[in-house]
């Protein structure tokens, strides 16, 4: 078997000096076109809703207090029982867990102006009542 051999010379290239003339050029300049700004588009003229007519009272209060029949005013009838109601009874009654309980009590009854006392039994059960 013959050997092979591996041509070993460099070819030098020539490097040209930068000159007055190619000192300018030794940053790279861009191929292309110019390009457009990263600017947002124009944002197209707001549309306006057109204004609903304002209902002028009709001198009549609205009404306070809860509305018959709902949640809040099941959960208020439970807590003027003279006893009131307890964690357990109201979670059945509105099909609630107890976090959701807790979170009624603290905010939406604290809304509509009730004061809610909350007491441990001789049980050890959670029971609430409006005081009033």
């Amino acid at each position: 078997m013959g050997t092979i051999q591996a041509d070993t010379t460099v070819a030098e290239v020539p490097v040209a000096e930068p000159g007055p003339e190619r000192a300018e050029a030794a940053e790279p300049v861009a191929s292309v076109g110019a390009q457009a700004p990263d600017v947002a588009p124009e944002a197209a003229p707001a549309k306006t809703k057109a204004n609903r007519a304002k209902k002028v009272p009709t001198g009549e209060p609205r009404p306070k207090g809860t509305r018959a029949g709902s949640k809040t005013a099941q959960v208020v009838a439970m807590l003027q029982r003279k006893n009131g109601a307890k964690l357990a009874e109201i979670m059945d009654q509105m099909g609630w867990q107890k976090h959701t309980v807790r979170g009624f009590m603290a905010g939406a009854m604290k809304k509509a102006g009730y004061v809610v006392e909350s007491f441990q039994s001789d049980r050890g059960e959670r029971t609430y009542r409006i005081n009033r």
